[in-house]
């Protein structure tokens, strides 16, 4: 019996040590395995991640490659231009920001226009640029032109398309994207994203009185917003 008792007790301190181990490694090594998982794409990346950066670049004007899925030149050339106009560290890098910016999600190894959290922020600081000091109507009215265009095959299917498209909102040209944010402005995207469309489906709007394109004054006119005219 003594010798029966010995082995099971080495065998539940066996047992024991083992269950010790496997947490102790879970706890300390968890945020080290989170660091690996945030992947960066660079120069020499090859596979599908790749292949969606070049499709969004080549859509929006950015890159005239090919989409093949590996991490040349031409895209990292083509990658930092994209962060240079767009407020984000004109490294070459595609990280968690500018992957964010182009609107792919790698968590699930595919495309999404991202959380309702992000859309929301990234439509409240165009609006913040675009609308300050407009009636709050009009500033719903923008966040849902943003909407509307990623309804519509003309433009880019996700907010972050939308709104970085080349030359798309003067906000992101002049840096006004990046302008102090209003507490109006987050409450009009959230209004905007839960389906309020004071712009009655416009996909344009303009200022008259700063607009320096001819052809935005041929869009069919909807309504008029404070300084803005919404059109189709």
């Amino acid at each position: 019996m003594g010798k029966k008792s010995m082995n099971f007790k080495i065998k539940l301190i066996l047992i024991l040590a083992i269950v010790f181990t496997y947490i102790f490694t879970s706890l300390f090594l968890l945020p080290y395995d989170n660091a690996v998982k945030a992947i960066a794409y660079s120069y020499g990346s090859k596979g599908n991640v790749v292949s969606q950066i070049q499709t969004k670049l080549k859509n929006w004007g950015y890159y005239n490659g090919s989409v093949d899925g590996a991490y040349g030149y031409q895209t990292y050339t083509a990658v930092k231009y994209f962060q240079s106009k767009n407020g984000l560290t004109p490294d070459g890098i595609v990280g968690d920001a500018t992957l964010a910016a182009l609107g792919i999600n790698t968590s699930s190894g595919g495309t999404a226009s991202g959380s309702n959290n992000q859309n929301v922020m990234l439509i409240a600081r165009l609006i913040n640029g675009e609308a300050r000091g407009e009636p709050y109507e009009g500033q719903v009215a923008v966040g849902a032109v943003i909407l509307n265009r990623t309804r519509d095959p003309r433009f880019p299917s996700t907010v972050p398309g939308v709104i970085y498209q080349p030359g798309a909102f003067t906000a992101i040209v002049d840096g006004q994207i990046h302008a102090n944010m209003e507490q109006n402005s987050i409450n009009a995207a959230r209004d905007a994203l839960n389906g309020w469309d004071p712009s009655d489906g416009a996909i344009y709007y303009f200022n008259p009185a700063t607009a320096t394109s001819s052809w935005i004054w041929s869009r069919p006119l909807i309504k008029i917003i404070g300084k803005h005219r919404f059109c189709r």
